[in-house]
Formats: C-alpha cells, structure tokens, sequence
C-alpha cells in the first residue's frame, strides 16, 4: 500500500458519506439538480430523514465488514445481510427504510434455504447495482490476504464473485464487482488518479479476456477499455440508473474527472438518477485514494453513527475470531476445476474427427496442464 493508512476507515467512510450526500435526492433528474445543485448535506427530500442519513449502501456494507472478523464465508455474510434485512442491525436510525427488490429476493430466499450459494437471483433482468455498492470490504480483505499471499488473484476472483452472487448472481454484476476489485487494487498502489483507473482496468480485461465464457457478457464493459476516451466523454453520455454498467461506469467517469474527495462524490450526486448508491461506489475509491483526512469534517460530523462506523472500520483479519477456513479450499478447489477442465476437453478429444478442431483442444489442454502445474508449484512456495 502506498501509505501508511486505515484503507478500511478510508474507504468505508468515503463510501458512507458518498452515500448520505446521495439519499436526500435519490431519483432526482439531472436537469433538476443542474439548477439546484448538491453542495452540501442535505435532510429530507427523497425520504423523511435528517441529514446526514445513509442508505443500504452502507448498511450492507457494514454488514460484509462485519461478517468477514469471522473470516470470509458467504454463509456468514448473508446471515449478516439478514440481521440488516429482518432485525434492522446495521441501520442508521433502527429501521430499514431503502432495500432493492433483488436484495429483497434473495435474502428472503436464504432465510429460508440457508443456501448462499443459490438464493442470489441470476435473470438478466437482476443486475441492478445492489452488490457492487457493498462489495468494497471484500475487495479490501482480498487486496489484504494477496498482498500477504495466502491468495492468488484468481482465488480472489473466486471470492468477489461468490459474495456478489449472494444476491446479484448473473455474470454481469459479477463482472462489475470484479473490475471494480481490480480497480480498487491499483488505486491503494496508484499516486495519480486516471493511472489508477486505467491500469485495473487493464489487468481486469486482461485477466478475463483469457476466458472465452467471458466475452460475450464482457462487452458490455466495452467503453471502460479505452480509459482516455471514456473519461472525455460528456456527461450527457453517462448514464446514472440503477443498471449495475451505468452504476459502474458513472463512479468511474466522476473519478476521472475529479480530483479530491468532494468533488468526486459531489459530480457523482449531481448525476441524477441512483444518486446514493452511485456516490457510494465513487465515494470509496475516491476515500481509498484521498485519504480519510480528505473528507470534510463538516460532513462526518452530522454522518449518522459515525463514530461507531469509524469503530468498525478495522482490520478483519486482526480480530481474535477471524479463521482462515473457509478460504482455505479455494485453492484445492481450484485444481478441482483444472482437473474437471481436463477432463471434460478429453472427452471432446476422444470423439472429435475434424484435425483443426483437435489442434484446438490439444493446446487448451496443454494450456490448462501449465495452469494446473504452476498453481501446484505456486501452492508449494507458500
């Protein structure tokens, strides 16, 4: 990391008053707040609360820190996600009053299944913003586990993925979660801003350009490939629903045209539009790059909770419950799969006739036996 900083106060408080700044004028159109720009925390508008008031942004947000001084399990998170849905823990004052219709879905389907695994909802029609604006605590205990190498970037993949499909569970939102995670990575190492932007989301194409199921869903990220273009583009070109691509793609472009913490989560507010969640996505890489110092006082001083959030924002893997056990099959999974990759290219092999074809999957083979191979010597040094 490049300084010696609380990444999780920095990012976790960047995101919650990100958040708060966006619930007064939630749904607000755009040439509305053109006129009448955000500058300030505002009480009211949108939903009857005080300034100051944060959403479920947050609220899962913290929900995901906390389950993870557990260790990270998506059991574990989506019970924590239930004490917010059904018992109002994780609120701001004692009660829900914002959750989206798939979050809603899904955690009431574990509630009763108990199976994080399926509840997340994986229609088209379900990638809403919903996971993305509560995946930063598992981007930062990933970042933290790889920097101390008990991951490879492919378990943590594995990871963000998981937790996002908790309750968004179609390979788009899982995508997002995932270039938001490579950004994340880079903007904790990045002094400049853009060259954050551009280089995670390089090594996140890069990583996923690898998979060919990938591509067809990966096209729809298409505009964030060129970075310098993207961040030219006017605002009327940004779209700011609550489509996790627009969702992911307006954070960013308020990013890139910005540069401190204010402005960023303010641009992101006076886009119109999911103007809470929004902010909340920017407002934490924004806090990751600029520092807790970096957010105004005034703000955090009416932030509803705020000194139990800051409380919270420690170190997962520092608490006396943490366990490593469930992270611990990542790996042998993952030579699962390389084994099942195996397996499953043979068979084509046995009954395919075509030569071209052949050589195709001769070389994926032998492609998946060095995967398999350096990841067991990789495992090995550890």
């Amino acid at each position: 990391m490049k300084k010696e900083r609380n990444m999780w106060l920095d990012g976790i408080m960047g995101l919650a008053v990100g958040d708060a700044l966006g619930v007064p004028v939630e749904f607000s159109l755009r040439d509305w707040l053109t006129e009448i720009p955000v500058q300030d925390m505002r009480g009211y508008g949108t939903y009857p609360v005080p300034k100051g008031t944060w959403s479920d942004d947050t609220s899962m947000t913290w929900a995901a820190l906390d389950s993870l001084r557990e260790g990270y399990a998506p059991n574990l998170m989506a019970d924590k996600f239930c004490e917010w849905a059904f018992a109002n823990k994780y609120t701001p004052w004692g009660e829900i009053f914002d959750i989206g219709g798939t979050t809603s879905r899904a955690l009431r389907k574990y509630y009763y299944s108990k199976n994080p695994l399926t509840c997340g909802e994986a229609a088209e029609g379900s990638n809403g913003n919903g996971a993305l604006m509560r995946i930063l605590p598992v981007c930062l205990y990933c970042y933290s586990l790889e920097k101390n190498e008990k991951l490879a970037t492919e378990d943590s993949i594995d990871i963000v993925f998981e937790a996002t499909a908790i309750t968004h569970a179609h390979l788009r939102s899982k995508l997002a979660s995932a270039l938001y995670y490579f950004v994340c990575c880079e903007v904790l190492e990045a002094y400049d801003m853009k060259t954050a932007v551009a280089d995670g989301l390089k090594k996140g194409f890069e990583f996923f350009d690898k998979t060919p199921e990938y591509a067809e869903e990966l096209k729809n990220y298409d505009r964030l490939r060129d970075v310098e273009n993207f961040a030219d583009l006017p605002h009327e070109q940004i779209q700011s629903t609550g489509y996790v691509v627009h969702s992911l793609e307006a954070a960013l472009w308020c990013l890139l045209n910005t540069n401190n913490y204010a402005d960023s989560v303010l641009e992101a507010v006076n886009l119109g539009g999911d103007t809470d969640t929004i902010a909340a996505i920017a407002g934490g890489l924004a806090g990751l790059f600029y520092g807790y110092d970096a957010i105004p006082k005034e703000w955090l001083g009416v932030l509803a909770r705020c000194k139990e959030l800051e409380a919270a924002c420690t170190d997962p893997t520092k608490a006396e419950e943490h366990s490593y056990e469930y992270i611990s099959i990542m790996p042998k999974r993952r030579l699962r799969n390389y084994t099942k990759i195996k397996q499953f290219l043979e068979t084509i092999l046995e009954k395919e006739t075509d030569i071209n074809t052949k050589t195709l999957i001769n070389y994926m083979l032998q492609k998946n036996e060095r995967n398999y191979a350096e990841y067991l010597e990789m495992l090995k040094d550890e």
